[in-house]
């Protein structure tokens, strides 16, 4: 078959595109440890393999892969998870699918390519069981939790106390035992509800989430003396936090983003309002000052 130049680096960047992903799934395949989800990247890495070779016998040429691009995505599967990685990854290749029906009465094999890309892929990658989504409701409820109550009580300690180190102190004490005290009534909900997660593991998820957040709210009040600079980088942090927090779980698990995004930031913020202005009112009634 003839190829134009351009075609011909169309197919060329399309069998590098499948022999790097090809490459990134079987090296993420052989670091799980469930069989059944090894199964599932395996026989992606597979169906890649597959389609290099399909469009290797139009250009006759063979292509090297991106390793950037292999590392890149294995590093980003071991530090998030690889259901996080590989749906990142699949994301991103949105566009070539678009190409790929684009060429299709050029090139015979561009429709069935550009169909399993579409269908087979997706459902293998919706069978993909990670043990850390399992337990994304819990983490949810730590994170959420530490955020609305946490910016609102910092919020509230700024205008009350009006010293960075005291509300530091006030905010790490009220943090860490609101963490052990939602970290326990996990465990127990967990365990009667009796569902197929681990009530432990739920609750370490939960309590762990919780203290993650709260390191990060009150980081400001350590290293700023400002203590109205400081509430602003909080919110900042809890705005940000809940951004990366969303866009983890709208890839993961393909929810939306930007729903739960403004649900939880509208929560966090509107509590701090509130607590800010009680926190200057009581102040004013009970006439301290600090």
């Amino acid at each position: 078959m003839n190829l134009s130049e351009d075609l011909r680096q169309k197919l060329l960047a399309f069998q590098r595109n499948e022999i790097t992903e090809h490459h990134i799934y079987g090296q993420l395949a052989r670091t799980i440890k469930s069989p059944e989800n090894r199964r599932i990247l395996e026989k992606i890495a597979q169906d890649e393999l597959q389609h290099y070779h399909r469009w290797r016998s139009y250009t006759q040429q063979d292509v090297a892969p991106d390793s950037l691009k292999v590392r890149k995505y294995c590093w980003i599967s071991r530090i998030f998870g690889f259901t996080f990685g590989v749906k990142l990854m699949e994301r991103g290749e949105e566009g070539a699918q678009d190409t790929y029906g684009q060429l299709q009465g050029v090139i015979p094999d561009a429709e069935a390519i550009a169909h399993e890309e579409e269908q087979h892929e997706e459902a293998l990658l919706q069978m993909l069981d990670e043990e850390r989504l399992r337990y994304t409701g819990s983490m949810v409820l730590g994170l959420s939790d530490a955020l609305v109550e946490l910016t609102g009580a910092l919020a509230g300690l700024t205008l009350a106390l009006r010293d960075t180190k005291l509300i530091a102190l006030t905010g790490s004490i009220t943090g860490i035992a609101a963490a052990l005290s939602m970290s326990a009534s996990e465990y127990l909900s967990t365990k009667a509800e009796k569902t197929v997660k681990n009530p432990l593991r739920a609750s370490v998820y939960t309590g762990v989430a919780y203290l993650i957040t709260v390191l990060l709210l009150i980081l400001p009040y350590l290293l700023l003396t400002n203590y109205y600079l400081c509430l602003a980088c909080t919110l900042v942090e809890a705005v940000l936090i809940i951004a990366l927090f969303n866009y983890y779980i709208s890839v993961a698990k393909d929810e939306p983003f930007a729903k739960r995004f403004l649900e939880m930031a509208g929560l966090s913020l509107s509590v701090a309002a509130f607590s800010f202005l009680i926190g200057f009112l009581l102040r004013i009634f009970l006439g301290v000052d600090v």
